[in-house]
């Protein structure tokens, strides 16, 4: 049997890996969490053959978590399951010892077999990811191209505005800022605002926006009569 631990923060994608594997003769799911600190004592309790490991899950970064994984179970084979596929990121998951990345729109069979390869064959690398990020990883290259928009976002966030400032001054929605704000922190391989900022400022990718000040806050009726401070 090949033993398979599963981590997502969705319940529902869960339940849903596991349908998938059980259906399998030889699968065995030996257990799920939700979050990096489950995950890594599930690991650590149960050392499974592989473990299908959401690259978004909260708490520590995918990187640590998988750093830890591999020094308490180094036997245990990791894939990475996402939505998104930026080579520096996959970059840095191969190096911290990966065995697979899967984006979740693989179908089933690629995911039964992918758990298969990696446990049966040891030298062998399942990658389902984007032919340009193949082609960056592979050649070692670590260019990051950002889109005007993206730009413009990740500027407007190095001046510390929120979500819905940086909604209000593009006439954008919350919902597409944290889309644009996601597939950012992939590209760079960032894991906060803060970090994509230095990663992009360090690269050269932007050029801070000292040009619109963040817009100041509607002063409070309940203060009246009071001085109010910038």
């Amino acid at each position: 049997m090949i033993t398979i631990a599963v981590i997502d923060d969705h319940a529902l994608f869960r339940e849903g890996l596991r349908e998938i594997l059980e259906a399998q003769d030889d699968f065995e799911v030996v257990g799920e969490a939700g979050d990096s600190h489950g995950a890594v004592a599930l690991v650590e309790r149960e050392r499974p053959d592989v473990v299908l490991l959401d690259v978004e899950i909260p708490g520590d970064d995918a990187t640590q978590t998988v750093a830890r994984m591999r020094q308490i179970s180094p036997e245990s084979q990791i894939i990475i399951l996402s939505m998104y596929d930026g080579p520096q990121l996959l970059s840095r998951l191969l190096a911290a010892g990966i065995r697979g990345y899967l984006l979740k729109s693989v179908h089933r069979q690629e995911l039964v077999s992918a758990v298969r390869s990696v446990r049966d064959e040891p030298d062998r690398l399942v990658l389902a990811v984007s032919r340009d990020s193949f082609a960056q990883v592979q050649g070692g290259g670590s260019k990051v191209v950002l889109t005007d928009r993206e730009r413009e976002i990740l500027e407007l966030a190095a001046q510390a505005l929120s979500n819905y400032q940086i909604a209000t001054r593009l006439t954008l929605t919350e919902a597409t800022i944290k889309r644009h704000l996601h597939n950012i922190f992939t590209k760079l391989g960032a894991v906060s605002r803060i970090d994509a900022v230095n990663k992009a400022l360090a690269a050269s990718l932007i050029t801070p926006r000292r040009d619109q000040p963040a817009p100041r806050p509607r002063p409070n009726p309940g203060m009246r009569g009071q001085r109010s401070f910038p």
